[in-house]
Order: structure tokens, then sequence, then C-alpha cells
């Protein structure tokens, strides 16, 4: 499997990826709505002999903490074809993505997911705790990508605003 930067060429591959991936276009219409408004930061697709499998997408978030900037990220959509899941391809993506990260100066990164699955990549719910937002609870988590990166007392953290144009 090889991960790659996606070009607006893959277009109709991911689309087809998050169709079949979630059974709907949510998430199809999400990413477009977030390249469209230019708050995607890194959008990778993996290859399987010449076929696209998989993509991930990380975004622009707007976060605050203890009323400081922080240079955030959301991680979110992360799709593979039903018959290539299980495989780690998602998981394989989604460290690729979180390596491009802190070379954009990306410090912060949020998910939304299951709190089995998104450990394993570092995100801890602990993290995310003093952070308010729309989306708080047991499936919110952050992950640091700067380890001199200081837990806040309070936070705030907004996903890009296609998530609230999406839901």
């Amino acid at each position: 499997m090889l991960s790659r930067n996606a070009t607006p060429a893959d277009a109709a591959g991911i689309d087809a990826i998050h169709m079949a991936a979630f059974g709907g276009d949510a998430e199809v219409r999400l990413v477009r709505m977030l390249e469209t408004d230019g708050d995607a930061l890194v959008s990778l697709v993996a290859g399987i002999e010449g076929a696209r499998v998989g993509h991930v997408l990380f975004s622009r978030m707007t976060v605050t903490a203890d009323g400081k900037p922080v240079a955030a990220a959301g991680l979110a959509p992360v799709g593979v074809l039903p018959s290539y899941q299980g495989l780690g391809i998602g998981s394989a993506l989604v460290r690729d993505g979180l390596a491009q990260l802190p070379a954009l100066g990306i410090r912060l990164c949020f998910v939304l997911g299951h709190p089995n699955y998104y450990p394993r990549f570092g995100f801890r719910i602990e993290t995310a705790a003093p952070y308010e937002s729309p989306y708080a609870g047991p499936h919110f988590m952050a992950l640091a990508l700067d380890s001199a990166l200081p837990l806040p007392e309070r936070g705030r953290a907004d996903y890009a605003p296609a998530f609230a144009r999406s839901s």
C-alpha cells in the first residue's frame, strides 16, 4: 500500500471511497466543502496496484488554550473501501497524515471517534477534556503533536465551518 497527497484528479475516487465506506454522501459533501473553503490541510489517498482504496483528511480548526490561539487540525473523515477494511490501510493513512502536520505548524490534533480505536495513535480523551466544543464528550479526543504544548486549564475547539453546515 502506498499513500500520497491527493490531487484534484483523485476527487471521483475519493468520493467513491467515502460513499462505499459510509453508505451515504455526508462525508463526500464534507470533504468537498472543506476543500472548497480552503480548510483542508492534509488529504492523502491510499493505493493498491493503482486503485484508490482509502482516503484521510485533516482540516484546519479554530482552537484557543487559556485565551491564546493554538494551531490545530481535525481528523475527519477517514474511509477505506469495505473490501480493503481490516488490513491496516486506515491506520497507515492516519499515521502518515499525523506525520505531516508538524511541518505545517500544527501543534494539536482532534478527532471525534471510537475511544477504542484512536488511542493507538496517541489520541486521549483527557487531552481534549479542557476544551469546550459542540462535540465534547466520550468520543472527543486530542493528540498533542508538540511535547512542549501544556495542557490548558480551559480552551475552546471548533472544527472548520463545513462541519456545522454538513450536519
